[in-house]
């Protein structure tokens, strides 16, 4: 039996050589004042999975005896059961505060930009504030709108040649007004941004961002059927395909998180598991400067290169993770933080999201680098450990 020893309130060793040999062999706790020093995530896992035995004096503590004195802070259950199944992946995981290997750079994506082609001013409609959308009814320059620069739905959906109007959301009502393309016979830029603010708070957020990647070239629409706030077509992307009627489908989602929002995991996790489900790339927009704030991040992740096991010993961890339960809420500000302080480490974000079984699953989360941008933009993709 693996016999451990709490030397002080906080600290835990191993209690005699032999299971000290067989830890350290297994890359498990740290030499510290001639002793084999363990954190509190080894000490549990050993105790729960290798029936180790803790003893404080003469007598043998229980599990939560152990978990009670180590882990009075919050995400005790999302940060156990994290670990715990990291390590029954056969993968090695630690501290953030424990020595490792640098690793050279952080993986960053890098997005296209293209020139935004704009189409000739004069374009005149209507604005139905209730429903927030405008119509042109001139057919000749709505369809050109769509046509030419995919603004709006002409006609109906995947059949515009089924009527002559052309509808335009508020986001491209506002953004072809901000151009001087659009001009409405009933509303002024400001009352549009007024009834639009009044129906959601957070509108200039999510209009930023439409307008970061319009002006980048790319198309956007709405991302109502997949559960987030935009769908993205990239530049050069028309309706339907050149010399045919087949209709051109997104590749890519987007959704928006303020910095100062907050949404509960559940539905965060449910919104990328339909984006995948439709096999679209889903990214997180996180609009707004950067305000340098760091979150501390629960674990360093190894992972398999060439089907073995990386080893704290001589691989970089090229992962660090940041553990959550299902029923908890994530903020916008929170989730940038932990973003920028795995770039600082020069790793990729996973997000090891713990449901009420335990079960844990996984997001891998890579930055974009959207030209010129000053919003920050990320990948989020499902990962099997």
């Amino acid at each position: 039996m693996l016999k451990l020893r709490l030397v002080s309130r906080s600290r835990i060793v191993a209690a005699d050589q032999s299971t000290r040999d067989i830890l350290a062999n297994g890359d498990l706790g740290r030499e510290s004042g001639g002793e084999l020093s363990l954190a509190i995530e080894e000490a549990l896992y050993l105790m729960d999975v290798r029936n180790a035995e803790c003893v404080a004096g003469a007598r043998a503590m229980t599990f939560n005896e152990v978990a009670r004195r180590f882990w009075k802070s919050g995400k005790f259950a999302a940060r156990y059961f994290t670990y715990k199944d990291w390590r029954d992946r056969g993968l090695m995981i630690r501290s953030p505060d424990s020595e490792y290997i640098e690793p050279e750079r952080a993986a960053v994506k890098g997005y296209p930009s293209a020139a935004v082609r704009m189409p000739k001013p004069g374009v005149r409609g209507v604005f139905f504030k209730s429903d927030l959308i405008s119509v042109v009814d001139d057919a000749e320059r709505g369809r050109e709108l769509y046509e030419g620069w995919w603004f709006g739905q002409y006609g109906s959906y995947k059949a515009p040649e089924r009527g002559q109007l052309n509808k335009l959301d508020i986001y491209e009502t506002l953004f072809l007004t901000d151009h001087g393309i659009l001009e409405l016979e009933n509303a002024t830029r400001r009352e549009l941004l007024g009834y639009a603010t009044a129906r959601r708070r957070d509108f200039p957020k999510l209009y930023d961002v439409y307008r970061d990647w319009r002006e980048k070239g790319y198309v956007i629409k709405t991302g109502f059927k997949f559960g987030t706030h935009f769908r993205v077509y990239f530049p050069g992307a028309r309706p339907i395909k050149e010399g045919s009627r087949e209709w051109v489908h997104s590749k890519h989602v987007i959704h928006v998180f303020p910095r100062e929002s907050r949404l509960l995991i559940s539905e965060w996790a449910r919104a990328i598991r339909v984006a995948h489900s439709v096999r679209k790339t889903f990214i997180l927009a996180v609009p707004g400067d950067q305000d340098g704030k760091r979150v501390k991040l629960d674990y360093l992740l190894y992972h398999r290169r060439g089907g073995e096991a990386e080893s704290p010993e001589r691989d970089a961890p090229r992962s660090a993770m940041l553990s959550l339960g299902e029923e908890e809420y994530i903020g916008g500000r929170e989730f940038a933080g932990a973003l920028r302080e795995a770039r600082a480490r020069k790793m990729e974000l996973i997000l090891a999201i713990a449901d009420r079984e335990t079960a844990v699953t996984y997001y891998r989360i890579r930055q974009i680098r959207l030209p010129e941008s000053r919003h920050e933009y990320y990948e989020i993709d499902w990962l099997q450990p």
